[in-house]
């Protein structure tokens, strides 16, 4: 239930492995915030309609258990693209649109915003630099997970060093799609069929973001898992635009992923 008054994120033994090399990461739920009604209780999103200090308060209380302070947990202003910004400091005024942030700067806190969608960690434990995306469907198609690991070499990463891990995000049997989003993922490649299952709908099938995201990781060069955790069923831990949407809710929370170099 949601009744604790601090966050408590779930974690990824593989990145918590990586501790020693001062690299902190949580992959936050909606418990441990001051929000209510549809938003209760970890409300992080800016674009949400919840009241802004509440929103406020969650994301303070989510950047003191990330060890930093509020101006320095970073989100994008998130538009399902294959942008990525290379973070040097706190935001001056607006935020960037873009959907994964990178840094090689300890004391940044860099994150995704999701509500389905898949946020993936990354981290170089030995170049110390760490990444964060947003990954949806449109975003993982389009290449942001690529360009995620492009731009972290780009600040001194090796591929074949980092380790990346997708979140909690909609899984399979939940995630029901259209005629025309399968035939986009057919005309990008054929292959995509694996991704699909038939659903009880005439004309629809189910789709794998987890494991068309992961998949995708791997074949970039990275160690990369899933947690294989559901926004769409774990209601009392997760937000979901999906769940929302089908109970005809007017709005959604967002639960933020993060991931921070630990400054020594």
């Amino acid at each position: 239930m949601l009744n604790q008054d601090r966050p408590d994120p779930v974690r990824s033994p593989l990145l918590d492995s990586l501790s020693g090399h001062a690299i902190r990461h949580g992959y936050f739920t909606r418990q441990g915030g001051v929000s209510s009604g549809i938003y209760r209780s970890l409300n992080t999103g800016t674009g949400s309609d919840d009241e802004p200090e509440r929103v406020q308060e969650n994301r303070r209380r989510v950047a003191e258990w990330m060890r930093v302070s509020p101006d320095r947990l970073l989100t994008c202003h998130q538009i399902h693209s294959p942008d990525v910004i290379v973070a040097t400091g706190p935001f001056p005024g607006t935020r960037p649109r873009a959907d994964a942030l990178v840094t090689d700067r300890p004391g940044l806190a860099i994150c995704a915003s999701t509500a389905d969608c898949g946020p993936v960690l990354f981290a170089d434990p030995q170049a110390r630099v760490v990444g964060a995306a947003h990954a949806g469907w449109r975003g993982a198609l389009t290449g942001v997970l690529e360009n995620t690991i492009a731009a972290m070499e780009g600040l001194g990463a090796r591929r074949d060093r980092i380790v990346a891990v997708l979140g909690p995000s909609i899984s399979a049997k939940n995630y029901e799609v259209g005629p025309e989003f399968v035939e986009r993922f057919m005309e990008a490649d054929a292959a995509n069929d694996a991704y699909f299952a038939a659903s009880g709908k005439p004309g629809h099938m189910l789709f794998d973001l987890n494991a068309y995201t992961v998949d995708r990781l791997q074949r970039a060069g990275v160690v990369a898992e899933a947690l294989n955790r559901c926004t769409y069923e774990e209601e009392d831990l997760f937000f979901s635009y999906r769940r929302g949407t089908h109970r005809g809710e007017q709005d959604y929370g967002r639960q933020i992923s993060a991931i921070v170099l630990e400054e020594g």
